[in-house]
Order: structure tokens, then C-alpha cells, then sequence
């Protein structure tokens, strides 16, 4: 040939009878239909990428493992697109078992409801928009269809539960049948285990078929999601994943500078950065002064305040003010309303007077005269002054004063004031007695909180560690933890909690139901 192709032979083959004949009686699948067990070919081919967009190596690996293993359990750190696979995941069951004509069901659930509200079933909706309709075979789906929380289709439904209503889960039946369990790592697990009913009628030699993917930032080694990871006797047939840290800078879904900034904020040996950036599962330091799950939990109480435009909050009803005295400290002001710290303000170096000026701007939109707790060390003793001679109702705080206070049991004492206000933080936070405070979900504000260490000196005293020694460990004061601890100091001194807005109740009881807690 002379047409530059080299090497080019001209064949003809007869076509096998056989494989014609294979085709007639069981034809290729078409649409949608050719992905029913590749959710990654799925999700690479039916939705419509941004250029330069797609799955992470990490995500095709673990949808492939989702159906080759049936239950799949992925931690790791915060950024690793875990709710995205989840949505990813709902869509492809949906979309490929209706148009099979199957019986399915799919029960989405999280660690609490706001999970859903707010983040899996928003995901769900966001990535349905991105769908390629012409390549899945169908129209897009219909506002019947794709509801708030819930998929309805011809053959079979999606819907959200609250992981505190296990009957619900179990009460789920189909011939092809997906469990979702998202933020898995407070899913208690009487709720897994819910889905065991599912799971006992799946199986090669069955007619049904059961999946279930439970993703989630790693907490205390504690729970369900836990001991599945640590392969606890019983929970062999989970698939158990670690996405590294590593894994989601090369996927190009962490920045490493944020990574290197939360280990110089937090401590690279601390439960927050072992638990949010590397993904691992991380014991609550034992002479940690507040655990970090505390802290969260009245994160999630904030987030549900949040969500309702704080319309239950009360008025302003203390002023914590941890004031700037050197170097990269800075003052901090934290807002209190009743059981909850609505606003942390922070405010540059800066002197005295525009301090105080500051700080009475807040308070005179109060509708009594609320306390102001106050830093009174170095130019702290400035603006107590100041704000005295304005005839407000100020506390000065000092950290370094003795206090005969003692704790809840009556056995301990303090060594400072400084000890007995954390150790009054930490005993408002703790679950078991039920105060229930909602605080902003902010890292810095984690950071402080969960960095102080304690012990017990001679003669029953609690000691806090300084907050000098702390700048000397982390490179950073705790101003935010501080201005809280002093917002919340008020409780305290007068030996009694500050009953919220006259009731004595929490802002937080109305949502609890809502919020999935027991």
C-alpha cells in the first residue's frame, strides 16, 4: 500500500453463530442498566465532570470494594469527599435498580439529623443536577421524585432515619436493599444492628441483595464504627478502609499547608489533629482537661441554634473578655446567652480605652446589666476600671488568686482561680450532668479548649496547666478558651447555675429528638 499506513492487513471474519445467537437470547445491557454492579463506572461515565474534574483514585477504589464486599467502612480526615461518595452511592443504587425493575429500598442515616438535613441529602440533590440523563436512559428526575429527604421512584424509595430509631431501619425490607450510614463514628450500635434482617436474607444462593457504606472522621476508640475498624470478633464481613492524609493531598483534596497549620495550632500529638487530619482514631488525652467529644457535642448544639436563626436564644446574659498583653495575644471577647456562647469577637492590639469602649458597646444593647468577666492582669486592670467607672457590672478575673472553691464531689480544690474556672467549664460540659451548652464550631476556639492539661497536686488541688507553659508547647496562647471560660465563670462564683431566661430549662431540650440524641 502507498498510503503511508505500514503495516495495515485488510482482514474478513465471518461472525460466530454461537455469539449471535448469545446476544439474541441475553443482549448487552444498554443505559444505565450496564453499570448495575460498577457504581465507579457509574459515577466516571453519568455525571457530567467539570474538565479536570472527576473521582479520586481513592473513591473508584472504594465503590469497587463496596460491591465486591457488601458492608464498607471508610475513615479518614476531614476533606476526603466522604458524603460525596455517599450521594454518589444513593444515585447509582437508585437509578440502576429501578431500571431493572427491582423491589429496593435505600435508608440513609448519620450521627445526627442535621447530618442529613444539611449535608448528605443537600449532596444528593447537588449531584442529581449533574446528572447525564441521555447516557442513564430516563428523564430527569421529577419534584415527586426527589424530594427534600427522600428518593421515590417506580420500583422502590430512599429515605432519611434518625440513627436513634433502630425499629425503622429494621422495619426496612426489599429484594435489593442499601444502608447509608454517614458521620458513622456516634451511630450507636443498636442501629447497625438493625440492618442485620437485611443482610441475613442477601447472599449468592438468595434472590435478595444487601449493601451497606458507613464513612466518617474517626473519634475516641469507642462504638460501633470503631470496633469495626479494629476487627472486633462478629464484624468480619465489614470492609474496613483508611484514607491517609497522604492520600488526600496527592488527590489533591487537602492542602498540606492546612495540614501543617492545624498540627502548629492544635499539636501534631493531640485527639483534634489525630482525629480530623490524620483520620485516626485518637483516645482522649487522659490529663486533657475538657475531652474533645464534648466539645463537639455542643458544637452539633450551636449548628441546630444556627440552623433556626438562634429565634429561641435569650438575651445577652454575660461577657467573657480575655485581654491582649504581649506579642500574638489578642483579646477576645465571648458573648453569653444563657447556656450558649452566641459570637466570639476578636479585637486587635490596641489600648485601654478603645478596649473598654469595645466592650460597652455590647453591653448597653443588654436588657439588664449583665457581668462582664474580665481579665484584670496587666492592662486587663485598665479596662475593669474603666468599665466600673461607666457603673457596668464587672468581674475582675484573676487567674493567679487563691479560691476555696472546690468541685461537683466536694473532694477536690484549686490551686488558683484560673483552675477552678476550666475545671467549672469542663464540669458544665460534661454529658452526665446535663447542662448541655452549645458553643460556635470554630477550630481555634477546639483548639484552646481541648489544649490545657491538668493534675492533682498534694492536699486535693487541681492544677491547670499555664497558660504561659501552654504558649511555650503549642507556640500560641488560649485567648479564645479563656474569654469562654471567663463567660461561663459568673456560674461559679456564685456557687449555682444562672438559670436560662427565667425557666431553668436548656435552649437545647426543644431539638434534641431533632438532633438524633438520645
Amino acid at each position: 500500500m502507498e498510503d503511508g499506513c505500514q503495516g495495515v492487513v485488510e482482514t474478513h471474519t465471518q461472525p460466530d453463530p454461537f455469539l449471535l445467537a448469545a446476544d439474541i437470547l441475553d443482549p448487552p445491557e444498554t443505559g444505565v442498566l450496564a453499570y448495575h454492579d460498577d457504581p465507579a463506572g457509574f459515577t466516571r461515565d453519568c455525571i457530567r465532570w467539570a474538565p479536570g474534574k472527576g473521582l479520586t483514585d481513592y473513591q473508584e477504589r472504594n465503590l469497587g470494594l463496596l460491591v465486591k464486599h457488601g458492608r464498607l467502612a471508610v475513615r479518614g480526615p476531614h476533606g476526603l469527599g466522604k458524603t460525596a461518595t455517599n450521594a454518589l452511592t444513593v444515585l447509582w443504587f437508585a437509578l440502576t435498580r429501578d431500571a431493572k425493575g427491582i423491589d429496593w429500598k435505600i435508608i440513609t442515616t448519620a450521627s445526627a439529623w442535621r447530618q442529613l438535613e444539611k449535608y448528605l441529602w443537600p449532596e444528593i440533590h447537588k449531584w442529581s443536577r449533574l446528572l447525564d440523563w441521555e447516557k442513564i436512559g430516563r428523564k430527569p428526575f421529577t419534584q415527586s421524585e426527589l424530594m427534600l429527604l427522600g428518593l421515590r421512584l417506580t420500583h422502590g424509595e430512599a429515605f432519611a432515619v434518625a440513627c436513634t430509631d433502630p425499629a425503622t431501619i429494621e422495619g426496612a425490607h426489599a429484594d435489593s436493599i442499601l444502608y447509608v450510614y454517614d458521620e458513622a463514628k456516634t451511630i450507636p450500635p443498636e442501629t447497625f444492628d438493625a440492618s442485620e434482617g437485611a443482610f441475613s436474607g442477601a447472599g449468592i444462593d438468595t434472590a435478595q441483595e444487601a449493601f451497606a457504606i458507613a464513612s466518617s472522621t474517626p473519634g475516641p476508640p469507642a462504638g460501633r464504627f470503631y470496633e469495626i475498624h479494629t476487627h472486633r470478633p462478629g464484624l468480619e464481613d465489614w470492609h474496613a478502609i483508611h484514607v491517609t492524609l497522604e492520600d488526600t493531598i496527592r488527590a489533591g483534596r487537602v492542602s498540606e499547608e492546612w495540614a501543617k497549620q492545624r498540627a502548629r495550632q492544635w499539636g501534631a500529638d493531640s485527639a483534634v489533629y489525630i482525629n480530623r487530619v490524620r483520620g485516626e482514631f485518637c483516645a482522649e488525652e487522659s490529663d486533657g482537661v475538657i475531652p474533645l467529644a464534648w466539645v463537639e457535642a455542643a458544637n452539633e448544639r450551636y449548628r441546630l441554634l444556627e440552623d433556626e436563626n438562634f429565634a429561641s436564644l435569650g438575651p445577652l446574659t454575660g461577657l467573657g473578655g480575655d485581654i491582649a498583653r504581649s506579642g500574638k495575644d489578642r483579646t477576645v471577647l465571648a458573648l453569653r446567652h444563657g447556656d450558649t456562647i452566641r459570637e466570639l469577637r476578636r479585637l486587635p492590639r490596641q489600648g485601654t480605652m478603645e478596649t473598654a469602649g469595645q466592650i460597652l458597646g455590647v453591653l448597653r444593647t443588654a436588657e439588664h446589666k449583665p457581668p462582664a468577666v474580665i481579665d484584670v492582669i496587666g492592662i486587663g486592670a485598665g479596662v475593669v476600671d474603666r468599665l466600673r467607672e461607666k457603673g457596668e457590672n464587672v468581674i475582675a478575673f484573676n487567674a493567679s488568686e487563691g479560691t476555696k472553691l472546690f468541685d461537683r464531689s466536694g473532694e477536690l480544690g484549686y490551686t488558683n482561680c484560673r483552675a477552678c474556672a476550666w475545671w467549672n467549664l469542663r464540669e458544665m460540659l460534661d454529658p452526665d450532668y446535663g447542662m448541655e451548652l452549645a458553643l460556635p464550631p470554630d477550630d481555634i476556639l477546639t483548639g484552646d479548649l481541648t489544649a490545657p492539661t491538668w493534675r492533682v497536686m498534694s492536699g486535693g488541688r487541681i492544677q491547670i496547666e499555664s497558660k504561659d507553659d501552654i504558649r511555650k508547647r503549642l507556640g500560641r496562647s488560649t485567648d479564645d478558651g479563656d474569654a469562654v471560660v471567663q463567660a461561663f465563670w459568673t456560674a461559679k462564683t456564685v456557687n449555682t447555675s444562672i438559670p436560662i431566661f427565667g425557666t431553668g430549662q436548656s435552649t437545647w431540650a426543644p431539638m434534641r429528638q431533632k438532633a438524633g440524641f438520645s
